[in-house]
């Protein structure tokens, strides 16, 4: 195997040892001085708390650019960052003057945005006004007078040129449009960069510099954001702490990459996920599967120029993070795919299949490009997982990427990824063996991470409470199975000594993060809730309405220390007895 070490300051991680990190959702975390949501400078501060605490990798959801719905997986550029995640504060955003910030950020306005859940549409209101006055700011004094400044931004723009041309674009005319996402409802002449750059020929000279300037400031706002996340990079390596970063699967149909290049997506299908017990949040996911709206890849077609879309964004987030999750790897070997875009979903429910096949052509959702019904297809998904990973290790590194091979998982996907030395995910309570029983954790591949929940699941406190209260349930067969549920699970962490039923304590918690440590998964990540024994969810795949993506937690980072002084106590113990303490320098 080859020695990956982030840079001679900081400890190796080679997978002959093992670590253990935490998922910190940004949105989630209450930096010193954020407003409203965690921001580049927060993460710095979960950085160093993770160090102070023996955890060595970072992990966090997408930072690209998102939707309205803000999904951090519904995503409206492969490699545009949200502006939302950047600091924007005197001092860290270089460009912002105090006297700017404070007629602009005033009391009256962050009070209630400090206060309980993200609050999106003002957060979002608040940072642009700020980037804005930045940005007058910075053209005023760097670029009328072509400082060093302003000749690093033009420098950023010309090596990023590839794809921030066409995302500069796309972003002065979704504002021109106040937003409005749905680009098929543009002017034709709007719908594509060809006939938007032969558009803007014929404005009037005055409206042609307007357009031009909102454009360099999308490009101002891309600079800002891609220097403060190296910077995030650069502090991590110096804690010695890795930053585990994610790719979503796709993008938006109605996002800049489609805009600018329609020909390597498949627009008349939408992708997501089948039918299964796990996220059966609604009655569609649990008759349909779940659909997720994004276009489906022309691999066919991104193989004829190898890959470069897909080569272009892993090197971007490759300068970004030292590790990249895979958001659902099973779709690179097969997809599951609908007919029809998510809005249509309550048009569908109460249909069966023959009445859906009537409005549809005679499709139905199903696995793309081929399903598994035939040996040749299962060899050809196969070939093609295994050909996309290649491509995805070569740009990356190898043990650089970590693919999440969870849900209807086919046969030869974890084998293939194990070839391939790309390690997946385990969950304790999903990994049972040909009896039924939990794969114990000294079985597990020494390339993978175990956890017990993603950004996803439920807290393990809340998955317990539930095993609890259902364990007295009148249904003997459903208490019977809450029973053993716990009692499955304190087996695999080898605390047989502890009774069941109970309700949720800190003895269990302490019992099952040492459970997972001692596991042989090469990296142990905790969600950052169920580290600290929280009982706060995320987000619930399938559920529309606010409460997804908005949950902070209190208290900000800085006191995380004190709060959970005994939580953090015994983690830092149960990781020195299991060995997954931070390790020696690089050489």
């Amino acid at each position: 195997m080859v020695i990956f070490c982030l840079s001679a300051r900081v400890l190796s991680l080679h997978p002959d040892k093992k670590h253990a990190g935490v998922l910190a959702p940004l949105f989630a975390v209450r930096g010193t001085n954020d407003l409203g949501i965690g921001d580049t400078e927060a993460i710095k501060e979960v950085a160093a708390w993770c160090a102070r605490n023996g955890l060595t990798v970072l992990q966090i959801l997408p930072i690209n650019e998102t939707g309205g719905d803000h999904s951090p997986y519904n995503i409206l550029s492969s490699i545009a960052i949200d502006a939302i995640t950047i600091a924007t504060i005197p001092g860290i955003l270089p460009d912002l003057s105090k006297d700017a910030y404070a007629k602009i950020a005033t009391e009256e306005r962050l009070v209630p945005l400090l206060a309980g859940p993200v609050q999106y549409g003002e957060v979002s209101n608040l940072k642009w006004e700020l980037l804005t006055a930045a940005y007058a700011n910075f053209r005023s004094k760097e670029l009328r007078k072509k400082t060093k400044r302003a000749s690093a931004f033009m420098e950023f723009l010309a090596e990023n040129e590839e794809w921030i041309a066409d995302y500069i674009l796309f972003r002065a005319l979704l504002a021109t449009h106040l937003g409005d996402e749905v680009v098929d409802q543009w002017p034709e002449e709007h719908r594509s960069p060809a006939a938007a750059r032969e558009w803007l020929k014929e404005l009037p000279a005055a409206e042609r510099r307007k357009f031009r300037e909102r454009e360099h400031f999308y490009g101002y706002v891309q600079w800002i954001a891609h220097t403060q996340w190296a910077g995030v990079k650069e502090t991590c390596e110096k804690l010695g702490v890795a930053l585990m970063g994610d790719i979503p699967v796709g993008v938006s149909l109605y996002s800049a990459d489609v805009f600018a290049e329609p020909e390597i997506f498949d627009l008349s299908r939408s992708c997501g996920a089948p039918p299964e017990h796990v996220f059966a949040a609604d009655p569609f996911t649990s008759k349909w599967g779940q659909n997720w709206g994004f276009p489906l890849y022309k691999w066919e077609s991104m193989e004829r120029d190898n890959y470069r879309w897909w080569r272009r964004r892993l090197r971007c987030m490759r300068g970004i993070f030292h590790f990249l999750r895979v958001d659902h790897a099973l779709g690179f070997f097969r997809i599951y795919s609908f007919p029809w875009r998510p809005e249509r979903n309550g048009e569908f429910l109460p249909l069966s299949k023959e009445e859906a096949m009537r409005l549809t052509d005679g499709r139905l959702p199903c696995f793309m490009l081929r399903d598994d019904s035939t040996l040749e297809n299962q060899l050809l998904n196969r070939e093609q997982g295994e050909r996309l990973f290649k491509m995805i290790i070569e740009e990356t590194g190898e043990h650089r990427v970590v693919a999440e091979d969870l849900g209807e998982v086919a046969p030869y996907v974890r084998p293939s990824l194990l070839k391939l030395e790309v390690p997946g995910f385990k969950i304790p309570q999903w990994e049972r063996n040909q009896y039924g029983q939990l794969t114990p954790g000294a079985d597990y591949p020494r390339l993978s991470l175990a956890t017990y929940a993603t950004h996803d699941h439920e807290p393990i406190h809340r998955l317990w409470d539930d095993w609890c209260a259902f364990s007295s349930s009148p249904d003997g067969g459903r208490a019977d199975w809450a029973r053993r549920s716990m009692r499955e699970l304190l087996e695999f962490c080898g605390r047989t000594d502890i009774q069941t039923p109970q309700p949720y304590s800190e003895p269990i918690r302490a019992a099952l993060l040492e459970g997972l440590y001692k596991t042989n998964a090469w990296l142990a990540v905790n969600m950052i809730t169920d580290l600290l024994g929280l009982s706060d969810r995320f987000n619930v795949p399938g559920a529309v309405g606010s409460a997804n993506w908005t949950h902070r937690i209190t208290p900000p980072i800085s006191e995380w220390d004190t709060v959970w002084a005994e939580q953090l106590a015994t983690n830092r113990a149960a990781l020195e007895r299991t060995g997954r303490v931070s390790g020696a320098a690089c050489p």
